[in-house]
């Protein structure tokens, strides 16, 4: 599971474009799993926690883009707040390694 991810760079920066922060998370998201040996296309599900409703639309285009073929199960959720008010986005994921490579038998 890669929990919690910030819309952050590590100079500690936050664009404020929700879709940017999107963006951010999954660069953070993909270098975590390639850390433990696995990708995107390993992820079964996803979360998206949002502090305002009006953004659901470009932070999903970049889920899309992300997960164009995989599809994982996913919940997105408006919160009141995350921890630093600059977010607008966090996102989690679970990955299970080779999930999607797996035939039905």
């Amino acid at each position: 599971m890669v929990a919690g991810t910030a819309p952050q760079w590590p100079d500690a920066h936050v664009d404020p474009d929700p879709a940017v922060q999107a963006r951010r998370c999954f660069e953070i998201i993909e270098a975590a799993l390639q850390e433990a040996g696995a990708t995107l296309d390993d992820v079964v599900r996803s979360r998206v926690y949002l502090v305002d409703a009006a953004d659901f639309g470009s932070v999903s285009t970049v889920h899309g883009e992300k997960f164009a073929e995989i599809r994982p199960a996913n919940t997105t959720v408006v919160v009141k707040a995350l921890l630093n008010p600059e977010w607008k986005v966090e996102i989690e994921v679970e990955a299970v390694m080779g999930a999607h490579d797996r035939v039905p038998g």
